[in-house]
């Protein structure tokens, strides 16, 4: 009985000690009433509606930065070696013997140079789109959500297939999934340690040629052509990369040999922790 005694006594001591902030708070709060009363309501609506717009925003850039794209898409022709590289970056094998793929490969994983890394590393959301011609409609499915695109070519094969592999990288450079949201774009030449092997410079310049002949023979059929919705390049002047909206860079690689620093590289700048 004698503990419940102090406990009532503490409490009341309690109650007297917060009596003034009570007051206070109740002074504030009346103030605040008076105030609010002198207000015109339009201007209090639109105080409240400022308010709510900015709260808004604020939440909208947030969540935006916390959902950032971790997502590579891996595409070009078939046979160029995109599921190679898909199952190096994954587990360091080239899984050799591997056929053309009819469905893409997906997955999310921590590149297997990354793997004992320490410190923060993001998984990647890596997508092997079929490079059929038939099955490439596939990749309008993953481009919304890419935060890069490595479009493979065959170095050794490259020049009997030029014109197809310009032609396919001239109809995502158009796509407005792309040139919108500026997807940066990694030509990787794929194969290099052949000795029979074209250099990134080479087919580089060998695929700005032939983009200039996909946009004098494209716009001469339509000033409007429908299959594309952005034009390239500079009207009047000859056709070159640094015209492009987005970034689009050149880079080697041998996918059978494990060489694929440069693809790792351009992963990692546009998919952080």
């Amino acid at each position: 009985m004698e503990g419940m005694e102090q406990w009532k006594d503490q409490l009341e001591q309690l109650k007297i000690q917060l009596e003034p902030w009570k007051i206070q708070l109740e002074q504030w709060l009346h103030q605040a009433i008076e105030y609010l009363d002198q207000i015109p309501p339009i201007q209090l609506y639109a105080a409240i509606a400022v308010l709510f717009i900015s709260t808004l925003l604020l939440f909208s850039i947030r969540l935006f930065k916390r959902t950032k794209s971790n997502t590579i898409v891996l595409t070009g022709l078939s046979g160029s070696g995109k599921t190679v590289l898909f199952y190096v970056l994954r587990d360091g094998s080239s899984h050799q013997g591997t056929v053309t793929s009819m469905e893409p490969n997906e997955g999310t994983f921590v590149l297997n140079s990354e793997i004992n890394k320490k410190g923060k590393i993001k998984s990647v959301h890596l997508v092997d789109v079929p490079g059929h011609s038939r099955l490439r409609p596939k990749l309008d499915e993953f481009l919304p959500q890419a935060a890069g695109i490595v479009f493979v070519v065959d170095a050794v094969e490259f020049l009997p297939s030029c014109p197809s592999v310009s032609e396919y990288l001239y109809d995502i450079l158009t796509k407005a999934s792309v040139v919108k949201k500026k997807i940066p774009v990694l030509i990787c030449c794929n194969k290099s340690d052949k000795v029979t092997a074209h250099t990134k410079e080479f087919i580089r310049k060998q695929i700005e040629k032939e983009i200039e002949k996909l946009r004098a023979s494209r716009s001469a059929i339509s000033a409007a052509d429908i299959s594309n919705d952005f034009t390239l390049g500079v009207s009047g002047e000859v056709f070159s990369f640094t015209q492009c909206r987005n970034a689009v860079t050149v880079a080697d690689a041998s996918g059978l040999k494990g060489e694929v620093a440069q693809v790792e590289q351009f992963i990692r700048e546009h998919v952080k922790p």
